[in-house]
């Protein structure tokens, strides 16, 4: 089992920037790739980022490309998103997830899931 914890969520301005983390604890967290993920209310849960047990390989999606970034150090734990230049359509609960490898960026593909963050952009 893999605990993964959430947190850096708020309330910005249009233009602004957040630093997300995600926590991990429970089994060899260092050997999972790493997901970021939203869901805007209404909406369904879609891919925002991925970063590889070795922090070699990240994919993003089309609609965060060159604003969010995604890394990690597996000697410290967490996995960051740090994302600026943030827009009001970024609002949505953020999610972190922890697969096997690169799974691609269905939501189903991942083995674990935590609770989420608010992230809130005001125009």
């Amino acid at each position: 089992q893999v605990q993964l914890v959430e947190s850096g969520g708020g309330l910005v301005q249009a233009g602004g920037s957040l630093r997300l983390s995600c926590a991990a604890s429970g089994r060899t967290f260092s050997s999972y790739g790493m997901g970021w993920f939203r869901q805007a209310p209404g909406k369904e849960r879609e891919f925002v980022a991925y970063i590889s047990w070795s922090g070699g390989s990240t994919y993003y999606a089309d609609s965060v490309k060159g604003r969010f970034t995604i890394s990690r150090d597996n000697a410290k734990n967490p996995v960051y998103l740090q994302m600026n230049s943030l827009k009001p359509e970024d609002t949505a609960v953020y999610y972190c997830a922890a697969s096997t490898g690169w799974v691609g960026p269905r939501p189903s593909k991942y083995d674990y899931w935590g609770q989420g963050t608010q992230v809130t952009v005001s125009s």
